[in-house]
């Protein structure tokens, strides 16, 4: 096998874990079978049947040293006082891999490899042909609950909306493929004085709430949030110098600010109170912003509707209960007035309820944490949010950890997880705003990025070679949207949450390189193979994977199931990008080498057209769990 094509294979998988334990009616993975019949030869050669020793499997870097090194001689050699080589011949005198596996060689001081036999490579995709493709689920019949979009009602949606939905529903589709039952929470910011302000302001505009649009209500916003600024710092200076018609400037500025805060603060009374006349209104500006963000997740083809929707107002009759539950468990102490949970390790507390008795943010997450772990009976709570909120979680975790809110009714440990996300930045990598320095509106990006899409499918439509050539207007216009939400998709999925990435359509839109459009089009190619056959079956021949190639694309299927789980557990789907970008790069190396329709033995021809089914199936699986679509056409 070609180095190249080697590296290109385990950089995927490098990091999977090699011993996730299988349920017992699902096979266990090759490696999963190799690793455990290392431990019990380790067992043999200590005499100790109890001890369970990591044998440290690991992708080899080198094809010439096979598939795999265990490496654990070299650590536990020094440990019984051995030398690392006599251990190593020890262990694999020890194990007998029989039809899994060559038989074991032991190189240097004490590295053990291991080639896998091409009939076990071929077994092992035969157990994955299923609808499963080789996912092991997860029996944990506890739900899941994500927290994300988490929309501020009554404000424009940004890009900040944008990486929380893609990144949440993402990881979503990625716990739900392993059987757990997810719950979607788009947690509103749709109570509070911010929303009184805007509704305050609609109302002395007398804007007709039954014709509300978004921009009104982010005109609302704007003007709501002047009229309440003052600035007492200035008018103390002002008066320090005696500058009287500064001074009058500022305290006319400040009364009004004062007028525009109590004036919201009594809509916010009647509001708390059900006065039926505020609540219809505050109903209407809840639809109105919820109209262009169910438009948003319709674009972007995003598993979240109404039935997800639980903002700030469903706990507001549980704050106060909530601080009370705090107080008399002595978790939380007064302060000033106010009230604190104390760390041991920081000099930060976490306020949850002010001196005016005013609730805060803080005080609505933990009621959220006790709502979703006691009534939902949730063991683990993601938050799809940016890093900038990260002491802010980590405060409130640690907090529900103080009142005993990590264990679950029939005691289950919670685990809480910030998924933090970078910033989305322009081409000048600075944040991504418009000429005029303002944040650039979602549905203006997303329609921009269908645009690019539909026109480059177009373009290529134009050529009368192209697959897509003579297609319908209305199926070119659809792929290319899918294209271009695919693109921006991907772009946001394949770095590194926690990194910032620049947003750069030329380069996403790309059908070169690792892009969104590049898988797409690599299923697409597949797809195509299966259009020019005869149609002839071929799902019951045995597979064959004599060339490199073949053996390098089989062991790459292989490593779809670890790599899901894997992405479970981190929560990190770049590690899924990476994946099917160099399954698509196997692939391609794969039908550069191994001509599947041109060659001549039938045997042959269906081992190859199999492999291509599982490519086939694979690349649109993955694809469907980062929420992109895969058109059998480019």
């Amino acid at each position: 096998m070609p180095t190249s094509v080697f590296v290109a294979l385990w950089v995927a998988i490098l990091h999977l874990p090699m011993n996730t334990a299988a349920p017992k009616d699902q096979p266990q993975s090759l490696t999963g079978r190799i690793d455990s019949l290392l431990r019990a030869a380790i067992a043999t050669v200590l005499e100790d049947p109890s001890a369970d020793v990591d044998p440290l499997i690991r992708a080899s870097s080198n094809p010439d040293h096979g598939d795999f090194q265990a490496n654990v001689a070299m650590s536990l050699a020094k440990k019984l006082g051995q030398k690392p080589r006599d251990l190593a011949e020890a262990i694999v005198a020890a194990t007998e891999l029989g039809e899994l596996a060559e038989p074991m060689e032991v190189a240097g001081p004490g590295f053990i490899n291991i080639t896998l036999k091409p009939s076990a490579i071929a077994t092992q995709l035969e157990a994955m042909s299923n609808e499963n493709l080789g996912v092991i689920s997860d029996d944990d019949a506890h739900p899941i609950v994500i927290d994300l979009c988490s929309v501020n009602v009554a404000k424009t949606l940004h890009v900040g909306h944008l990486r929380s939905t893609i990144i949440g529903d993402a990881l979503a589709r990625v716990l739900e493929r392993l059987g757990r039952t997810v719950l979607r929470e788009n947690h509103l910011g749709d109570w509070g004085l911010p929303i009184a302000l805007v509704l305050d302001r609609l109302r002395k505009d007398s804007v007709d709430l039954d014709q509300l649009q978004l921009e009104d209500l982010d005109h609302a916003y704007r003007i709501a949030q002047q009229a309440i600024k003052a600035d007492p710092r200035g008018l103390d200076v002002a008066r320090q110098r005696a500058l009287s018609h500064r001074v009058a400037e500022l305290e006319a500025q400040q009364r009004g600010a004062d007028e525009a805060l109590d004036s919201a603060k009594q809509v916010l009374i009647g509001l708390q109170q059900g006065d039926p006349e505020l609540v219809s209104q505050w109903e209407k500006l809840i639809d109105c912003t919820m109209r262009s963000v169910y438009e948003m997740l319709d674009s972007l083809g995003s598993k979240l509707g109404p039935e997800h929707n639980r903002g700030e107002s469903f706990y507001r009759d549980l704050l106060a209960s909530t601080v009370e539950t705090f107080e008399s468990a002595g978790v939380a102490k007064a302060n000033q007035g106010a009230l604190v949970v104390a760390f041991e390790d920081r000099e930060r507390p976490l306020l949850i309820r002010k001196s005016d008795g005013g609730f805060l943010y803080a005080t609505t997450d933990l009621a959220a944490i006790d709502h979703r772990v006691h009534v939902l009976g949730a063991d683990r709570l993601l938050y799809v949010v940016d890093a900038r909120q990260r002491d802010h979680f980590r405060d409130v975790f640690d907090a529900a950890r103080l009142i005993g809110w990590d264990k679950t009714a029939d005691g289950h440990k919670v685990e809480f997880s910030h998924v933090a996300f970078g910033s989305v930045l322009g081409k000048d990598k600075k944040p991504l705003k418009t000429r005029s320095g303002d944040n650039i509106s979602l549905s203006s990006l997303l329609n921009e990025a269908m645009s690019r899409g539909q026109a480059e499918v177009h373009r290529r439509a134009a050529d009368p070679k192209s697959p897509t050539h003579g297609l319908e207007e209305s199926l070119l216009d659809a792929t290319g949207a899918a294209i271009g939400i695919g693109a921006v998709k991907y772009a946001d999925l394949s770095n590194d949450l926690l990194r910032d990435y620049v947003f750069d359509m030329d380069r996403m839109i790309s059908f070169e390189g690792n892009t969104g459009p590049y898988l797409q089009y690599a299923h697409a190619r597949v797809c195509s193979i299966f259009a020019r056959s005869d149609g002839s079956p071929f799902e019951d021949q045995p597979l064959m994977l004599d060339e490199p190639e073949e053996r390098a694309l089989g062991l790459m299927l292989l490593a779809y199931g670890p790599v899901i789980t894997d992405v479970a557990a981190s929560l990190e789907p770049h590690r899924l990008c990476q994946y099917l970008y160099r399954l698509s790069e196997s692939y391609n190396s794969f039908y550069q080498q191994c001509p599947v329709l041109k060659t001549e033995d039938p045997a042959v021809r269906k081992s190859r057209l199999r492999l291509c089914d599982l490519v086939r199936r694979v690349l649109a699986d993955g694809l469907d769990l980062l929420g992109i679509e895969a058109p059998q056409r480019m």
